[in-house]
């Protein structure tokens, strides 16, 4: 109805609340999934932020990521055939080694989301498996594959 104001942020909106390190939603056609997606900036991923989407999400927590990021971590494709309905570029699951127990907290996964988007990480400080998936965005981000990988990685 013409006047009646968005429920939904602008890009512009939404790149200003993932900067400020909070949590956005991004939803997809309801021709596609038909779903939403919590985005956060890696970077800034708190455990508070990782209960969050444990208590009001489902599913894996994932960390999408640039195919030259995952390249340079030596962070393979999870399956060799990728015969998913999506076809979701889901990778091995991996967790940071360094100041962390199992893995599987939030705190654990939390700085593992750190270390993924720290450029400092090299391949040997991640572990293989792990709790965090990261996952492979196409090339040419969402005006590629319309998907909540890209536009995380776009956003």
């Amino acid at each position: 109805m013409p006047g009646t104001p968005s429920p939904f942020a602008t890009i512009e909106e939404a790149i200003e609340e993932i900067r400020q390190g909070r949590i956005v939603i991004v939803v997809d056609d309801e021709d596609r999934e038909n779903e939403g997606d919590f985005i956060l900036a890696a970077e800034m991923c708190t455990p508070e932020a990782i209960n969050l989407l444990r208590t009001r999400g489902s599913g894996y927590i994932c960390a999408p990521m640039t195919a030259e990021r995952l390249e340079r971590l030596r962070i393979p494709m999870q399956v060799e055939a990728n015969t998913s309905r999506m076809g979701t570029a889901m990778t091995v699951s991996v967790d940071v080694r360094k100041g962390t127990t199992t893995g599987v907290s939030a705190w654990d996964r939390s700085a593992t989301a750190r270390a993924l988007a720290d450029p400092r990480t090299r391949p040997s400080d991640l572990t293989r498996p792990g709790h965090m998936v990261p996952l492979r965005a196409a090339e040419g981000g969402v005006l590629k594959r319309a998907g909540h990988t890209e536009a995380a990685v776009d956003l």
